[in-house]
């Protein structure tokens, strides 16, 4: 049976990041599920059952037994050990996209100290603003291929507590027992990547900024059903 893509977005942003690469494996007959963690910060610290809860309800939508490929963005990576642990059906494979890595053993901060320092001084009464704005305009603006884009990213960025980024996130043991891969878009993910390098895992590199998915929407989608081929049976 064709395994499913699982495309989950970091809670820093919204489903949308996800939204045009869903729409070209869709085209292509592959069967997509992008789960919405729109509503993370609603639960109370720690964060990360939640974010378990939404995505597996999202595929228990899909039939019975039907293997999964989860593909996760940004610091959505760091919750695919507890996802992986809470599902019932066969994960093909685990696929990081410009994403953060999960600690080899242990609980896995979802920030340094030293981000942690910086959110603390844009945040008022707790709560962040959102994603875009914490950077230059000069940072930003890159990201993204067309106002139309960026704005449809825009509407559904989510203000977190601070405190989604003191939280830790476990490790359950054999997470990784599927094949895992990692796709890099830019530099500031380059250690991340020579890090799933060093577990073995394939490796594969696309130039862009952190937001690829949403400017070269075609090459990622093919490239994520090319990474996904070698793990399962081809979803075309």
């Amino acid at each position: 049976m064709d395994a499913a893509f699982v495309l989950v977005h970091s809670p820093s942003v919204g489903p949308a990041t996800w939204g045009p690469v869903a729409d070209r494996l869709t085209a292509h007959g592959a069967t997509v599920v992008v789960p919405s963690l729109l509503n993370v910060a609603r639960s109370a610290p720690p964060f990360w059952p939640r974010v378990t809860e939404l995505v597996t309800e999202r595929i228990a939508e899909l039939a019975p037994g039907r293997p999964v490929v989860l593909v996760a963005h940004s610091n959505a990576g760091l919750f695919v050990p507890v996802i992986v642990a809470a599902l019932t059906r066969p994960v093909a494979g685990c696929l990081f996209v410009d994403a953060a890595l999960p600690a080899r053993q242990g609980p896995t901060p979802v920030s340094r100290p030293e981000d942690q320092e910086f959110l603390r001084k844009i945040a008022e009464d707790g709560v962040l603003p959102p994603w875009t704005s914490w950077y230059d305009e000069a940072e930003i603006a890159p990201m993204f291929a067309d106002r139309a884009t960026r704005e449809a990213v825009e509407a559904e960025l989510p203000r977190l507590p601070l405190s989604y980024y003191e939280q830790q996130i476990p490790v359950p043991g054999g997470w990784d027992g599927q094949p895992c891969g990692y796709l890099l878009f830019g530099p500031p993910y380059e250690e991340v990547a020579n890090e799933a390098a060093a577990r073995g895992w394939a490796v594969e590199r696309m130039t862009g900024r952190h937001l690829h998915q949403v400017v070269d929407p075609d090459g990622v989608a093919d490239r994520i059903a090319a990474m996904a081929a070698t793990w399962s049976p081809p979803v075309s």
